[in-house]
């Protein structure tokens, strides 16, 4: 029985349905060119926001819209180095005070890697310390 309600159809490659009576979403064309010169258009809702920007298919640039749209300018904030957020927490005369400990610290042997402990106690045996 299952075999003759399926015979003369091809599933998948036709539909029965009949397009009288549906009315469609209103569309609008939108027009880009790319740097490269590819023009294109994509098909958009009437209602949707139209992107100043879109990804050429053809090279994958940035494609301007042809209507005059322009991108909007971000706001990019300047790149926070290390030291501007070293600065924050303490001041350069600070700094250097740490820096003069540090350096100290490192030349006395107490600190640092241990070639450099093992370098600093052979020279003070032999200047007899």
């Amino acid at each position: 029985m299952a075999e003759r309600t399926l015979r003369g159809a091809r599933l998948g490659g036709q539909s029965f349905e009949d397009e009288r009576g549906i009315e469609f979403a209103a569309r609008q064309q939108v027009g880009y060119r790319c740097p490269q010169g590819h023009v294109f258009e994509i098909t958009m809702s009437d209602e949707a926001e139209v992107p100043a920007v879109w990804e050429c298919p053809r090279c994958g640039q940035e494609a301007l819209s042809v209507s005059g749209v322009q991108p909007e300018e971000k706001n990019e904030k300047p790149a926070r180095t290390h030291w501007d957020m070293l600065l924050e927490r303490r001041s350069e005369k600070e700094l250097e005070e740490i820096l003069k400990e540090r350096l100290e610290l490192l030349r006395d042997g107490e600190i640092g890697p241990a070639h450099l402990h093992r370098a600093n106690s052979r020279k003070r045996k032999a200047a007899g310390v």
